[in-house]
């Protein structure tokens, strides 16, 4: 049995890309960790792969082979976060503190063989607990573990996060701390809608829908595995010292709000089949042959049928449009249908608060602040704590500020968006030394 009388915290920091980017970034990611060590907190670094690499190991993959086998796939891509954790316990051991890097392998990740999106198993911690207790600081490769054939998985894009918050629960951590580029959860994008406002906590129910509906501060099974074992996430930058947003149990304080944020989403696709027999079991061979070919339909409508003919529409991720495509193709014969068309130019908008289960006429407010904004919604979708509307993707941004604005969420100050410069990382290195 540890013991932990003389520690502060035991904390587990995940550093995306964008922190690990360059060699200085680095460097400040290694005094931050070196700062936390002194101040007598244990430590546990997971990381990403640096800035890009994912993306440039993915095109050289393809430029081999347009279609790569997904266990080689997965093999490369789980160099880039490699290379970042050997590079900052280098920068850790350059401070003077012992550093030991680890595999996802050597991390104890157990995970199934679904490469490319594998999901976490067990979490085996025994040689980070080691390293600990011997007075290192672990650095861990985000994003990856091995399956139970020994091959290495990866777990999808976002995935650091879940690593992160895995090897939170696998060790005890008090807190798993998400740095990245943002400095918390916002009740929407501030990049479009500028008088968002940073939230101090929020619930991992509406954090999970947040992101679900396409806010990319955290992944999504991140936040499942946190809500299932109770890991408390900091979401913050890792370019301030500011306090973030933590995510955790809700309190009867956080759910006072009945709109928590508005997210959105341009990443889906619409698919419309045209002139469907309004017959018993038509939609069902539809929406079979989709799954059968692994085609994630979100959002279903079908019209008031005229004369025994209707149509169907869906979304789906613009990522299975292609299966989409060849499933619609072959089904459209078998059901009768006349024709299928596909607008790639939509949105998903989302309302999402706890409070809207005891709060009615949400929808209601919902739809006349967006007709009052000429916005036509094109499918709406709700959830006990989530209304999510479909509207033309030009329109965007203004059906986001305009809920935002019409469920009293806009703050008194303009969000302004900054990026550190490598001459202000280097001023910031150099004030640390």
């Amino acid at each position: 049995m540890r013991t932990r009388k003389s520690i502060m915290s035991l904390i587990v920091a995940k550093f995306g890309g964008t922190s690990v980017a360059s060699p200085e970034r680095i460097q400040m990611v290694a005094k931050r960790l070196v700062a936390s060590k002194q101040a007598g907190n244990e430590v546990v670094a997971v990381v990403s792969a640096m800035g890009k690499t994912t993306d440039e190991l993915l095109g050289l993959a393809r430029a081999i082979n347009p279609d790569p086998p997904a266990r080689e796939m997965d093999r490369l891509l789980s160099t880039g976060e490699q290379v970042s954790m050997t590079l900052l316990a280098m920068a850790i051991e350059a401070r003077g503190f012992k550093a030991m890097s680890f595999t996802g392998r050597q991390a104890g990740i157990e995970t199934d063989g679904m490469h490319a999106k594998a999901k976490i198993h067990e979490v085996h911690a025994e040689r980070i607990r080691e390293a600990l207790d011997a007075g290192f600081i672990p650095v861990v490769a985000g994003f990856q573990g091995i399956d139970p054939h020994g091959d290495i998985t990866t777990l999808g894009r976002g995935g650091s996060d879940t690593t992160a918050v895995a090897i939170s629960w696998g060790i005890g951590a008090d807190v798993c701390e998400i740095y990245s580029d943002v400095d918390g959860v916002y009740t929407a994008d501030p990049r479009i809608a500028p008088r968002a406002r940073k939230l101090d906590a929020i619930c991992y129910d509406d954090m999970l829908e947040l992101s679900s509906a396409g806010a990319g501060v955290l992944q999504m099974r991140a936040v499942e595995f946190a809500r299932k074992y109770q890991v408390i996430i900091h979401s913050r930058s890792a370019f301030s010292d500011a306090t973030g947003t933590y995510i955790k149990e809700a309190t009867p304080e956080m759910e006072e709000a009945v709109i928590t944020g508005i997210a959105h989403d341009t990443s889906e696709v619409k698919v419309t089949i045209r002139g469907v027999p309004d017959t018993t079991g038509v939609a069902a061979k539809v929406f079979s042959a989709l799954a059968g070919n692994m085609v994630n339909t979100d959002m279903i409508i079908q019209n008031i049928s005229e004369a025994g003919i209707t149509d169907i529409s869906f979304t789906c991720p613009s990522a299975d449009l292609k299966r989409a495509q060849e499933t619609v193709e072959r089904v459209l014969p078998e059901i009768g249908a006349r024709e299928y068309d596909i607008d790639e130019d939509i949105a998903k908008v989302s309302i999402v608060g706890t409070g809207m289960k005891s709060s009615p006429g949400v929808a209601a407010k919902a739809f006349s602040a967006l007709g009052e904004s000429q916005i036509n919604i094109l499918a709406i979708s709700t959830s006990p704590i989530r209304l999510s509307v479909v509207v033309d993707g030009a329109q965007t941004a203004a059906a986001v500020r305009c809920l935002h604005t019409a469920f009293g969420l806009d703050s008194d100050c303009i969000f302004e968006e900054t990026q550190l410069s490598a001459e202000e990382i280097a001023a910031k290195m150099q004030k640390g030394r």
